[in-house]
């Protein structure tokens, strides 16, 4: 049933939602406007992860903390399908800050890959973490390369995450169709730690911190194991995509895993739109790096100066975040 009003008020209301339209309208252009001075802002939303993935525990620490600290700005966190969600997100003005790996804010900005096409515009605020690219296999499915994974059901991480790009990336140069040559499953770490354990897939590959919660429940309770990169298949990897570097990950990271996996990294990078008010990007990245160490999280103490900027490429920093680099003497 539609509302009736008196013809007296119709006037009025008509007049109430004009006004409303219009500064919806212009709310939805300003947000749009990427390059434009946004101006102060009371309220700020970073997009982080899934459940299950470090993102968006470590991601709601962060907001809290700028919360706390920074004069008259609230921050708030959305659950996202991460990285290239993430930067669609930014891109269409729905959000002032994400979270993504450094090499698919590389490949966004370079209109490649999953963004082929798109044309995005964004700044960096400086690393948050090292993002390492942890494969796990089950005893059981007799996975050990990734070659061996042609067949197999397969977790290829959440829909819009930088663990699904990293993944098709990796399975393409080891040869392997991410469609046809494996059975894939788009879940999110936690569903993929729940089928790991109980047999419902093979392996899956994960982009997280290390230690992975979602990895030590299942080495907890299964027999697992760590997948290398190697050979001259991860040269190649490595030659075709910069933002890659080689790691190892150490004997006893995880229960029954005796011996080190090598593997490769990225970063978790802090993006934002270009027209964030400079001071307030400063205090942004001020914080973080002076106090992120304290958020009550196992990779918060990864939150240093010192690796700020590693990885970055082409990526222009924001202004704010480039006068706070110049004056702690982390950038010319």
């Amino acid at each position: 049933m539609g509302w009736i009003f008196p013809r007296r008020a119709t006037g009025a209301l008509i007049g109430v939602l004009t006004v409303a339209s219009l500064l919806t309208s212009a709310c939805a252009n300003n947000a749009a406007d990427n390059d434009g001075d946004l101006g102060k802002l009371s309220q700020m939303t970073m997009a982080t992860g899934s459940t299950g993935g470090t993102y968006f525990p470590l991601g709601g620490g962060i907001a809290q903390l700028w919360s706390n600290e920074i004069k008259g700005l609230r921050v708030t966190t959305q659950a996202t399908g991460a990285s290239v969600e993430n930067l669609r997100l930014l891109k269409s003005g729905e959000v002032e800050l994400v979270m993504s790996t450094n090499g698919v804010g590389t490949m966004a900005l370079a209109g490649d890959g999953e963004f082929k096409g798109e044309k995005h515009d964004f700044v960096a605020l400086g690393n948050i973490y090292p993002e390492v690219l942890q494969i796990v296999a089950t005893e059981k499915s007799g996975i050990k390369t990734v070659e061996d994974m042609k067949g197999k059901r397969v977790a290829l991480g959440p829909p819009g995450s930088g663990t699904e790009v990293t993944a098709k990336q990796v399975l393409g140069h080891y040869g392997l169709d991410p469609e046809n040559d494996v059975k894939p499953f788009s879940d999110t770490f936690a569903d993929a730690a729940t089928k790991l354990q109980d047999g419902a897939i093979d392996a899956a590959f994960t982009v997280l911190s290390l230690p992975a919660a979602a990895i030590l429940d299942v080495a907890t309770s299964s027999k697992i194991r760590i997948v290398e990169i190697t050979g001259p298949n991860l040269d190649k990897l490595l030659k075709e995509d910069p933002s890659f570097s080689t790691l190892e990950i150490p004997a006893n990271t995880y229960p029954g895993q005796a011996k080190a996996a090598q593997t490769v990294t990225n970063w978790a990078t802090l993006y934002g739109l270009p027209g964030l008010d400079e001071e307030q990007v400063y205090q942004l990245v001020k914080v973080l790096y002076e106090k992120g160490s304290g958020i009550e999280h196992s990779v918060a103490e990864q939150i240093t100066l010192d690796t700020a900027l590693e990885g970055l490429g082409e990526t222009k920093l924001h202004p704010g975040a480039e006068r706070y680099f110049k004056e702690k003497g982390a950038l010319d």
